[in-house]
């Protein structure tokens, strides 16, 4: 039997969909363009994994942190895919991409693919 997942669209609609997903939509999720969300449209929590221990690690030393981020050139993060186009224009001015004038010609998905 098939695993069942709700995505919100790009347009805010959720969608029931069975994995594994169709080609052109898991490529529109890989990207972010599409959100797992649950049934009623909350965003989904992912089950924490359970920490396993590092049978090879040393009890004496700190464990292995990932690196905090790098701050994007001009201290702008990257918006959330669904937030306005005005955010998206700014984001790319702030890293120096575009001017504002020329962003504003873009669609904001031609920006978010600048950003990416």
């Amino acid at each position: 039997m098939a695993e069942t997942i709700h995505l919100r669209g790009e347009g805010g609609a959720i969608f029931t969909m069975d994995l594994p997903l169709p080609e052109g939509i898991a490529e529109r999720y890989e990207r972010g363009l599409l959100v797992r969300v649950d049934p009623d449209g909350a965003p989904t929590q992912p089950a924490a994994p359970a920490a396993v221990p590092d049978p090879v690690a040393d009890p004496d030393e700190p464990p292995n942190q990932d690196p905090a981020p790098e701050p994007v050139p001009g201290g702008q993060n990257r918006p959330a895919l669904n937030a306005p186009k005005a955010e998206w224009i700014a984001c790319v001015v702030a890293r120096g991409l575009l001017s504002a004038e020329d962003a504003e010609n873009y669609t904001k998905a031609d920006l978010i693919d600048m950003v990416s």
